[in-house]
């Protein structure tokens, strides 16, 4: 499992965009453009891109800021930015967009998220939806509501209270941690990840995981999500743009599904006409790392096969 190149793109941001390429096996047929989750990078992503090269597609997956081995002088692990770093992590994803748009001119791009990576290609959809010819959005939660604003809340008080951006204390424990305990006979609080043991071991192992994020990025987190969890943010996409919504029936950060399932019925409503959406049972928080990752993965294949005859 490896990528062809490591390489650094330069976003206006003035972050330098830890990037990694996957070139296609044979005649590409079309780029998939993915986001990780938070408190991970896009080299977890390796096998996923072995699997889409094998399949035709070029595949191109970026460190976002305080991620990885990205670099941005206002961007330190745990942070997306000192101020605006919605604005400047969305801004990124268009850096890496319009690389791929001069490297592959004429290529269908399919923007990929998960998690907080769904989160963020969703917000780019959301601005940008006529530069993609699809969108996976994978495991998020955009409905969150007022649990949502109770969050910012917290955030709020915890800035004034420590008195700098600094690491939430409260946050962890109302996600990862609560997600962990919630799993039943855990053997680790990361056990909602995934139900493979090893993989779960390599994301504790990874020093570039786990890590507890700083106030401003939780906050722009929340922030990003309660944007894609009002219906007036979908105002400007095209209805016909193909839209693969994946969760898992075990994973407490979606809710056990609820919430995609959620988005899925919302899209419905708002008219989206060209929409797949599954929630796989027994299945945790990350999709591709789970026992059924072959299903999960076949599944995916044979959607971006439809939506490239279409």
């Amino acid at each position: 499992m490896s990528f062809n190149e490591q390489r650094v793109a330069k976003s206006p941001t003035g972050a330098e965009l830890n990037l990694y390429v996957k070139h296609a096996d044979g005649r590409p047929r079309a780029v998939v453009q993915i986001n990780h989750g938070l408190a991970e990078h896009a080299a977890r992503y390796a096998r996923f891109a072995d699997f889409l090269a094998d399949r035709g597609f070029h595949v191109y997956a970026h460190d976002h800021r305080g991620h990885g081995a990205t670099k941005a002088p206002d961007a330190p692990l745990g942070r997306f930015a000192n101020i605006d770093g919605i604005a400047k992590v969305i801004a990124d994803v268009g850096t890496v967009h319009d690389l791929i748009a001069a490297e592959h001119p004429g290529l269908p791009v399919i923007v990929f998220g998960h998690s907080l990576g769904a989160s963020i290609a969703l917000n780019f959809v959301l601005r940008h939806s006529g530069r993609v010819h699809a969108a996976a959005i994978w495991n998020g939660n955009f409905a969150q509501g007022l649990l949502g604003q109770l969050a910012l809340g917290i955030l709020g008080w915890e800035r004034m209270r420590l008195g700098s951006d600094v690491p939430s204390r409260l946050l962890p424990r109302l996600t990862f941690q609560a997600w962990g305990k919630a799993v039943p006979n855990h053997r680790t609080l990361f056990d909602w990840l995934s139900r493979d043991p090893a993989e779960v071991d390599k994301y504790i192992a990874d020093p570039l995981c786990g890590w507890d994020a700083s106030i401003s990025m939780w906050r722009d987190v929340v922030q990003m999500a309660l944007h894609a969890g009002k219906d007036a943010s979908f105002a400007g996409v095209r209805q016909d743009l193909p839209v693969n919504l994946v969760g898992g029936e075990k994973d407490p950060a979606s809710d056990y599904g609820k919430a995609v399932s959620h988005l899925a019925r919302r899209m419905d409503r708002m008219g989206f006409s060209n929409l797949v959406s599954k929630v796989y049972a027994d299945t945790r928080h990350e999709s591709l790392n789970e026992v059924n990752r072959d299903i999960v993965m076949n599944d995916f294949a044979a959607w971006t096969n439809s939506v490239l005859k279409s």
